[in-house]
């Protein structure tokens, strides 16, 4: 064991202030940019757990959340001349108002009405399944029941963190769009931050009057007969569209969408402001307590010189200290970030942490931790061996 992390095991009081300052920095970090890219997979949850393996999209389409992505129906009888593809179907949807009926008295005003309990109108985003078994467009984690109470007309689902901004409960009447429909589902893991979201079946849709007979239909959903020919196929589809289409793998269309998220300007500044915070406060704290460490340590570090320990291998030792402290740091911030995201999920708040951004954060926490070190060497200059015989 080498005498930085043996001095870094033996005296961690001393350095918990450090590992402290680069946790809280990192879960600064973390926790903000995890959270705006779990209401992305918010938004898009109903394309990445679909049952689809490939999406086909208008070829300018970027992704799903930007620019418009619908396509030609007549796309879809085209899409079934590949072989391998056993169904296609269009990503429909819509949206419309949305109030309980609770507490309604129809010979009041809506205002009236809301004074006394009953919410106002909401505006909600509606997205659609087919509720034959095994259709492309049902989500993998829908429950066979869910399903099956989707079937019956004029049903929806609602997602648990609309309940409340909808005033509703499984079980409860509303009305949509001025007809009545009935809640027989909540789903888990669809937060829709912009607009609360219901779902209901394609023949509710229809029955509503909202379903979409136009020349033109959302995203194409395709099933293949092998889901790991995905890649083969999308490039085979390609090539058969002659651009007239883009085809995406489920997971090709997923990092487009998350990639999507940070093109919006305010985002990128509310992350950036927080980085640029979380390296003031993680440099600033980290420096001056491994300054304060090293100073606490200085009659150590003079019997090391007094030893014929040179001031290059003292230096290697502080640098080394300093990285084993960013990684004790590292280590801390993902599990208090773990920490959060449990408790955000009891809220039904997504916080999203892939391990690209993982390796990101935790090279940046080390590599301020390493700066901490070098601009803390000065100090060592006072580690004379004279000294020690005072």
């Amino acid at each position: 064991m080498s005498l930085a992390l043996s001095t870094l095991l033996f005296e961690w009081r001393r350095y918990m202030a450090a590992v402290m300052a680069l946790a809280l920095s990192g879960l600064l970090v973390l926790a903000m940019t995890g959270v705006f890219i779990g209401i992305g997979k918010g938004f898009t949850a109903t394309i990445e757990r679909s049952g689809a393996d490939i999406f086909i999209l208008q070829p300018g389409a970027k992704s799903i959340m930007n620019g418009p992505s619908g396509v030609p129906r007549r796309f879809i009888p085209l899409a079934y001349n590949h072989p391998e593809v056993t169904e296609v179907m269009p990503l429909d949807g819509a949206g419309g108002s949305f109030q309980n009926i609770k507490n309604v008295d129809p010979t009041k005003s809506q205002a009236d009405n809301a004074s006394q309990g009953a919410p106002r109108q909401k505006w909600v985003q509606t997205s659609i399944i087919d509720t034959r078994p095994g259709s492309v467009t049902i989500p993998t984690d829908y429950s066979q029941e869910l399903v099956d109470a989707l079937r019956q007309p004029y049903t929806v689902a609602v997602d648990e963190t609309a309940l409340n901004t909808l005033g509703v409960k499984l079980g409860d009447k509303a009305l949509y769009n001025g007809q009545t429909v009935t809640v027989v589902g909540v789903t888990r893991g669809y937060p829709n931050m912009m607009q609360p979201g219901v779902v209901m079946s394609r023949d509710t849709l229809r029955m509503l009057g909202q379903a979409d007979t136009g020349p033109r239909v959302g995203p194409l959903m395709v099933k293949l007969r092998d889901p790991a020919r995905s890649q083969i196929v999308v490039d085979q589809l390609n090539e058969m569209g002659k651009g007239q289409w883009k085809a995406w793998t489920k997971q090709q269309l997923a990092d487009a969408n998350a990639g999507a998220m940070f093109e919006e300007g305010i985002l990128v500044i509310i992350i950036g402001g927080c980085v640029v915070l979380g390296i003031i406060i993680g440099v600033a704290i980290t420096w001056q307590t491994l300054r304060g460490a090293i100073m606490a340590n200085i009659k150590e570090f003079a019997s090391l010189r007094a030893l014929g320990v040179g001031m290059g291998s003292l230096r290697r030792i502080v640098v080394e200290l300093s990285f084993w402290v960013g990684v004790v740091g590292v280590a801390a911030a993902i599990f208090l970030t773990w920490l959060v995201s449990l408790l955000a999920t009891m809220g039904a708040v997504i916080i999203s942490l892939p391990l690209w951004l993982l390796v990101v954060v935790g090279a940046g926490l080390i590599a301020i931790a390493m700066a901490s070190g070098l601009l803390s060497l000065g100090i060592l200059k006072n580690s004379q061996p004279a000294d020690l015989l005072r």
